[in-house]
């Protein structure tokens, strides 16, 4: 597999996959700073570009508007991004998302239905797990989980670590050193 990084093309760093809840944000913050980079989400991306949360943007004007947006900021994010960057769960859907993330450090940060509940209490500000959040996490983990391994040269187990932990495995993963 080759390594865009290592050819002087500009890409990320490292790219962490997962699920809502997975440590994605604190984890690739966590990264960033060990590692001397910047930190960019691109679901941040698209509050700030947007001036309002995605959970608005999805019951304002639904998921398949939110879904262009975050295919947009996915682009942008893989070719202006050096550092370390953190997927939306849901980024990972889009077959042009996943031909963009072939051939970079991707990692999945994967987590039960257990662990999910005990770090989001998958609560109302998650539009996708309004209702039945138990049943709806399993079901979108079924239809992702094959997609996020698709991608990811790396598997991260959470369940059970501190983000630092987390942090030290991804690196272990990739074979990285600390700035």
């Amino acid at each position: 597999m080759s390594d865009p990084a290592a050819e002087g093309v500009h890409a990320p760093r490292i790219v962490l996959v997962g699920p809502m809840g997975s440590g994605k944000s604190t984890v690739g913050g966590l990264l960033a700073e060990r590692l001397g980079l910047p930190y960019r989400d691109t679901d941040a991306d698209i509050v700030a570009a947007e001036g309002r949360e995605i959970s608005d943007i999805f019951v304002e004007d639904g998921e398949e508007h939110f879904r262009a947006l975050e295919r947009a900021a996915v682009r942008s994010a893989v070719a202006g991004h050096e550092g370390v960057l953190g997927l939306g769960g849901g980024a990972i859907l889009d077959e042009g998302t996943r031909s963009l993330l072939r051939g970079l450090p991707v990692v999945y940060l994967s987590m039960d239905v257990e662990e999910a509940v005990r770090r989001v209490g998958l609560g109302a500000a998650r539009p996708l797990l309004a209702v039945n959040p138990r049943k709806q996490w399993r079901e979108l983990m079924e239809a992702r989980r094959h997609l996020y391994e698709e991608v990811a040269r790396a598997v991260v187990a959470t369940d059970g670590r501190t983000p630092e932990e987390v942090a030290e495995a991804v690196l272990d993963a990739l074979e990285l050193t600390e700035a």
